[in-house]
């Protein structure tokens, strides 16, 4: 019982970043990972195809409204959320 109490001094500094996030880090499942990964990158690929598809229904109004973000502007937009979506999932399925 004695040797579970720790020292003053011990609790008087603290504990390494590294040595706290090596503990806390746990392995995920396999099935977590795929599942996980999976809805990243699905949902990448549905943000890319529906929100092109809206952007080409929505061109003509888009055009006329003389908008300061036109077509190139709101494409760019779609890809790189559709990408930054899809880099998670990589990620996920990686790491």
């Amino acid at each position: 019982m004695a040797g579970d109490i720790p020292t003053l001094q011990s609790l008087d500094r603290p504990e390494k970043f590294q040595d706290v996030l090596r503990r806390d880090r746990q392995e995920d499942c396999l099935g977590c990972k795929v599942v996980g990964s999976g809805s990243l990158l699905g949902l990448g690929a549905y943000s890319y195809f529906s929100g092109m598809s809206q952007l080409e229904k929505q061109r003509q109004t888009i055009l006329q409204s003389k908008s300061i973000f036109g077509m190139r502007s709101r494409k760019f937009g779609i890809v790189s959320i559709s990408l930054g979506l899809a880099w998670m999932g990589m990620w996920r399925a990686f790491n």
